[in-house]
């Protein structure tokens, strides 16, 4: 081998030397001691993303199917019920089931005083037309001489059919059923209507009225009827 291919064989090595060392002093190289990159932050999740399940837990979960959620629609508010919450709302103090026992009371009073012609009784419990009305009544049987005798064997049933506010009145209507001997006699004593021994189904609608400002807690019958 001539001196010429020693050279280019020490020219090779020396070239290649000097790479190596370029290439470790650009690169560097590692020991263990290097320091750890910083940690990336986590990627915010999107709010409608599915949380996930660790493969270990997906016994313990089960997936629910999506449901639409429906609102339903009131339903229609019963007349009956919305008249008695207007009297309420301008009588805290009113109840439905303390009145109806009033009305009882009021409707065996009215009956009996009604028979007997005792006025004084009715006037604080019938307002002025109703009043009217029955001292008429009274005062065409006393010309006569008539009488009218009725024994109320029992009220069947009594129920609040109707309520309503008109300003500041408040109105309510209960419905009677009601067993009664009704007889009407003359002057000699003889009967004239109805009949001593049969005991008749009698139905009145009676209609109640009272000033919810006003200080007396009283009601008055306002209005009569017999339905057909």
């Amino acid at each position: 081998m001539g001196d010429g291919q020693y050279l280019d064989i020490i020219l090779f090595a020396m070239i290649a030397a000097f790479l190596v060392l370029r290439l470790r002093s650009v690169l560097g190289r590692r020991t263990g001691h290097e320091r750890r990159p910083p940690d990336r932050p986590p990627l915010a999740r999107r709010a409608d993303a599915p949380v996930p399940v660790p493969a270990e837990g997906r016994d313990n979960v089960i997936d629910l199917p999506s449901r639409e959620v429906r609102v339903e629609e009131p339903m229609p508010s019963d007349p009956l019920a919305a008249g008695l919450t207007q009297v309420k709302i301008a009588d805290s103090s009113f109840d439905a089931a303390g009145f109806l026992k009033g009305a009882r009371g009021a409707f065996e009073t009215i009956v009996q005083a009604y028979a007997h012609g005792e006025t004084k009784t009715l006037r604080p419990l019938l307002n002025d037309e109703v009043f009217d009305r029955f001292s008429t009544a009274i005062q065409e049987r006393g010309k006569t001489g008539e009488t009218l005798e009725t024994t109320l064997i029992g009220i069947k049933s009594a129920e609040i059919t109707g309520a309503r506010m008109d300003n500041r009145t408040a109105f309510v209507t209960v419905s009677f059923l009601t067993e009664q001997v009704n007889v009407t006699r003359n002057k000699e004593g003889q009967v004239t209507d109805g009949d001593p021994n049969r005991v008749t189904e009698v139905h009145d609608v009676w209609t109640f009225a009272r000033n919810t400002r006003a200080r007396d807690p009283n009601w008055t019958l306002v209005e009569t009827a017999s339905p057909s």
